[in-house]
């Protein structure tokens, strides 16, 4: 039986979460909750971090998926709502792009 998208892709932040927490302090430590914001005034994480984390996703997902995306995009950065605000955005976000390159 297949595993739903959404369910593979909310494993892969799970471990990618795990992963990014493994280097942070305990202030700088993501919680695995789609409401945990990321980046912004209530955010956890600076520009490097993002982007350290950010890889960690990709890394998961071309694993998971066997597919390469690419998060820190021009597409990403014009958007209205930032893909990056959250754990949740970044869920619906990274699912778009899988499934854009499995139907392409």
């Amino acid at each position: 039986m297949d595993i739903p998208i959404q369910e593979r892709v909310e494993s892969c932040l799970r471990a990618a979460i795990e992963e990014f927490n493994t280097f942070q302090p305990a202030e700088r430590q993501l919680k695995d909750s789609p409401e945990t914001v990321l980046i912004g005034a209530d955010g956890v994480l600076d520009s490097l971090a993002l982007v350290s984390f950010l890889v960690s996703v990709e890394q998961q997902i071309a694993t998971d998926f066997n597919t390469p995306v690419t998060l820190a995009s021009d597409k990403a950065f014009s958007m209205r709502n930032s893909p990056f605000a959250s754990v949740g955005s970044l869920a619906q976000y990274v699912r778009g792009l899988i499934e854009e390159a499995v139907n392409a």
